[in-house]
């Protein structure tokens, strides 16, 4: 099953206001668009969190 999520948020690396689209499909990450997996501020990266949430942290 696929599953499609807007998400907003402050980006660090963009330094604005950014909606990130993440699509999830049977509970792994198919598609983000952005650089979660690879961004340096991940760690304290609010969308990062809601992402994880999403999907796991072991999908990073």
């Amino acid at each position: 099953m696929e599953q499609e999520k807007f998400i907003s948020g402050y980006c660090r690396q963009l330094d604005a206001s950014r909606m990130v689209e993440v699509i999830v499909e049977n509970g792994d990450l198919s598609e983000v668009d952005c650089c979660y997996g690879n961004c340096v501020y991940q760690s304290s990266c609010l969308i990062a969190k809601e992402i994880s949430e999403l999907t796991g942290p072991e999908s990073i």
